[in-house]
């Protein structure tokens, strides 16, 4: 009997109306759009706004979009898996939630925290869980309500985040298709350099934390920007290598969309052309969790079976890794 594989089967996707532009940012922050679009590709992103809506709100919509194409009710879903650090609440789980307003009274849910590698952590997670031959249905997610921690007074890390969510749904398969093979990576001595330093319980909230503006995303630019070229390339040519792949073997490179200098450092050390590399940081901005099935999900028509796909990414922690996909939709 042929391995069981997970084959991606169904894509969703959601971002909110609400757009903040370049454009809007120059009036928050002393910016530009040449200089932002300069550094990192980004030219506006899409914001959550409204009282009471959370990440789950986001997580919502992708995956009832994912079960009207496959044409399933969310109900048959037997575990959903929810990538994100800007969970609901600590507790009960953003997923817990989220199945909670889907009408889902019988898969078990739980997040992954990961950072921007989350997704990818996630997809290997449930992958495991369809190749053991236990499940059928695992729904992935990738979500991120990245405005509710970013600072919009501090413009090195306002300008590079939106807010959005991307699904995946996984399903047996015994023709090779889906997720093949992963290299997923960490280093905790790069926590230092991109954080939130307190809400934990390493410091708690307090009106001094949140006087301090602990609670806001923190990023020392420099040495993330380095150890992500290094460590989002590296990888994703250790994937390929001991797949026996070369450039001529992947259809595209999906990598995570945090910075456009960061995707061409990863593509060049892929020997990928430009064209192999998809891409719309200008449209989103860093989703974090969510920037690679969002990808997925915008250029679905691009994507046909068969086709080899790279999916790469680098995150706090510090968390890396790449995931090898025979697409099969």
């Amino acid at each position: 009997m042929q391995k069981i594989t997970a084959a991606i089967t169904a894509v969703g996707g959601y971002v909110p109306e609400d757009i903040l532009t370049n454009a809007d940012l120059e009036k928050l922050v002393d910016t530009n759009d040449e200089w932002i679009k300069s550094r990192t590709g980004i030219e506006e992103r899409h914001i959550l706004r409204g009282e009471g809506k959370a990440t789950s709100d986001l997580v919502v919509p992708a995956v009832q979009e994912l079960c009207q194409k496959r044409g399933i009710e969310p109900n048959e879903i037997e575990c959903l898996i929810v990538a994100t650090v800007t969970p609901d609440m600590f507790f009960p789980s953003t997923a817990n939630v989220a199945c909670e307003k889907l009408g889902i009274t019988s898969a078990w849910s739980f997040d992954i925290l990961a950072a921007c590698s989350g997704f990818l952590y996630a997809l290997t997670t449930g992958a495991a869980l369809i190749e053991s031959g236990r499940y059928n249905k695992v729904v992935v997610v990738g979500a991120d309500k990245m405005s509710s921690i970013i600072d919009y007074t501090d413009r090195t890390t306002c300008i590079l985040f939106g807010d959005g969510a991307g699904a995946v749904l996984l399903e047996p398969n015994n023709e090779g298709y889906g997720v093949l093979d992963s290299i997923l990576k960490s280093d905790g001595s790069g926590g230092k350099y991109l954080n939130m330093k307190a809400g934990g319980s390493l410091n708690p909230s307090t009106a001094e934390t949140v006087a301090a503006k602990q609670h806001f995303i923190f990023q020392d630019g420099q040495p993330v920007f380095k150890f992500a070229v290094t460590g989002m390339a590296d990888v994703s040519y250790e994937l390929i290598t001991r797949n026996n792949l070369t450039a001529d073997d992947i259809a595209w490179l999906v990598p995570h969309q945090a910075n456009k200098r960061i995707i061409d450092a990863t593509a060049r050390r892929m020997g990928l052309p430009d064209e192999k590399v998809l891409l719309n940081i200008q449209r989103y901005g860093n989703t974090t969790a969510a920037t690679i099935p969002l990808c997925l999900w915008d250029f679905q028509d691009k994507i046909h079976k068969r086709d080899n796909i790279v999916l790469a990414a680098f995150g706090g922690g510090f968390t890396w890794g790449a995931t090898w996909v025979k697409w099969f939709i």
